[in-house]
């Protein structure tokens, strides 16, 4: 089941929320994703739009594959900075792999997640679970 709350940008912290548990549910934070940086004001630069979509892609693909099979994610931002938060299940931290260069199994999200993110933080819940956090200035 998809949740999709609009962000409210006549506050400093506009918000968008994602409820997933499905692969398409990628497609839909994504999708959340882009229209969360597109409706703040002022507009965030396009690269930082662009990066925000890809890291909350892997964050949730990430969740989904290796987290528990569902995620929430929470988008914010502030006069400074923009923020994914994707909760799961999992209490395992994420953890980096070779990536699988001959095949099609992964491993490169959490590398580019880390490169990607000004700040990246992992936390644990909600419940049992973590949350990972990447914010970005904006």
């Amino acid at each position: 089941m998809n949740e999709t709350t609009i962000p409210d940008t006549s506050t400093p912290f506009a918000r968008t929320v994602v409820r997933g548990d499905s692969t398409d549910s990628i497609h839909w934070a994504r999708r959340a994703a882009r229209t969360f940086t597109g409706r703040l004001s002022p507009a965030p630069d396009p690269a930082l739009a662009d990066t925000l979509v890809l890291v909350v892609s892997e964050l949730a693909t990430n969740a989904l594959r290796h987290g528990g099979g569902r995620f929430t994610l929470r988008l914010s931002a502030g006069p400074g900075t923009v923020t994914a938060a994707v909760s799961d299940p999992s209490p395992a931290p994420p953890r980096g792999r070779t990536p699988d260069l001959d095949g099609a199994t992964g491993g490169f999200g959490w590398h580019m997640v880390r490169r990607l993110s000004q700040a990246l933080t992992v936390t644990p819940g909600p419940g049992a679970g973590k949350t990972v956090c990447a914010r970005f200035a904006r």
